[in-house]
């Protein structure tokens, strides 16, 4: 019996503008959080749904957990062969580290915070493994840690899509939900921490913001269901998603200022992150290939959204000088004229990274992959002669 055919979904073109758009939007959300504690709002319900748009990180993990695990799923459905492991390693270096790099060194050299680093901040910032490290994260460079755990879970990946595929079909989606509620749990494990460094700052502990992503990309090639109609229903979803998001500023979820969340309190943030990343990426992959989203799949925010990545890497020195030239934070109206210049700076310098390191880069590998293929062409007739 032949099964059934997957349901078109939008999220198998190869180009998502509102893909794009809902990055910028993370981004920005990063942005935000940062600004309103720096600035003082941390205080009262403003300060709690400010400090909240911290789970706008959970979006940029289902992104990538969604965009580079479809690949597999597709493969795992015999719709394109399983992507080679060198060109995927390549592509995520090139990807990621000169930007980075050239961030790192740039802050550590020049901003008077981090100026003092020793010789360990520099190794683990320049070695994306500042997580691992205690008291590496250092102004200017502590949302880092986000992008630490991202590369984690770059390099594993190759390893889960093999594991993967060694499962049926029928079994991938319940694994890999299985292995996401299983994570809630790692904060209970006695994991020995190397001189305070805290576990639940590692990938197993947002294992279900990346399981959200790769459930998904599993979903776009599974046959029409309830959670195809249930992605469709972008009002509902938007509920739930801000219902998930206010519940997750409330005390079950967020400590009063200047305390420590409470192990339960941050399985309650995961989980509810979970939900809010699920229910905004839902729609947009998941709904029908001639889905319109006009905000998010804009020009202008999917111009953002090229920039999103420069924006997250550089946005917390454009904030440091922007208090600097400010000169002081807390008077009325501090939040929304800091987040302006901020947001302005960094992404003025967002957009000359794309367009001077970012791109060239990726052009770069895209042609010298290019002239491998074709020398490997080249030979393959004279090897046959």
């Amino acid at each position: 019996m032949t099964p059934p055919a997957p349901e078109p979904v939008s999220g198998t073109r190869g180009f998502l503008p509102a893909v794009e758009g809902l990055r910028a939007a993370a981004a920005l959300g990063v942005v935000l959080t940062h600004v309103a504690l720096q600035t003082g709002y941390t205080d009262g319900v403003a300060g709690r749904l400010l400090a909240r748009f911290d789970l706008s990180v959970a979006v940029f993990f289902a992104l990538s957990g969604f965009l580079l695990w479809r690949r597999h799923a597709a493969a795992a459905h015999g719709l394109r062969p399983e992507p080679d492991v060198a060109p995927y390693y390549r592509s995520r270096l090139v990807r990621i580290m000169p930007a980075y790099l050239l961030t790192v060194v740039v802050v550590l050299s020049l901003l008077p915070d981090a100026r003092s680093a020793d010789r360990a901040v520099w190794i683990a910032n320049l070695t994306l493994t500042q997580v691992f490290v205690p008291k590496t994260l250092i102004a200017g460079l502590t949302q880092m840690w986000s992008l630490s755990v991202e590369m984690a879970f770059y390099l594993i990946l190759p390893l889960l899509a093999l594991l993967a595929a060694k499962l049926s079909l029928r079994l991938r989606v319940p694994v890999i939900a299985g292995v996401a509620l299983l994570s809630f749990g790692w904060g209970y494990l006695p994991i020995p921490a190397y001189h305070g460094a805290n576990p639940l700052t590692w990938l197993p502990a947002y294992a279900s913001w990346f399981a959200v992503g790769m459930l998904l990309a599993e979903w776009m090639f599974r046959p029409y269901s309830w959670l195809h109609q249930l992605a469709r229903q972008r009002t509902l979803l938007l509920v739930v998603a801000v219902a998930a998001f206010l519940v997750a500023a409330s005390p079950l979820a967020l400590p009063v200022a200047h305390h420590h969340a409470t192990l339960g309190q941050f399985i309650a943030r995961t989980a509810l992150g979970a939900v809010v990343a699920g229910a905004l990426l839902a729609p947009l992959v998941l709904g029908a290939p001639d889905d319109q989203h006009r905000v998010l799949g804009s020009a202008p925010m999917v111009t953002l959204g090229r920039w999103s990545y420069g924006l997250f890497l550089w946005h917390l020195a454009a904030l440091d000088m922007v208090l600097a030239m400010i000169g002081q934070t807390t008077f009325p109206g501090a939040l929304p004229v800091v987040m302006v210049l901020t947001t302005t700076f960094g992404l003025a310098v967002a957009a000359v990274s794309y367009a001077l390191l970012e791109e060239p880069c990726r052009l770069a590998l895209r042609r010298w992959e290019a002239r491998g293929r074709a020398a490997a062409v080249a030979e393959t007739p004279a090897q046959a002669a």
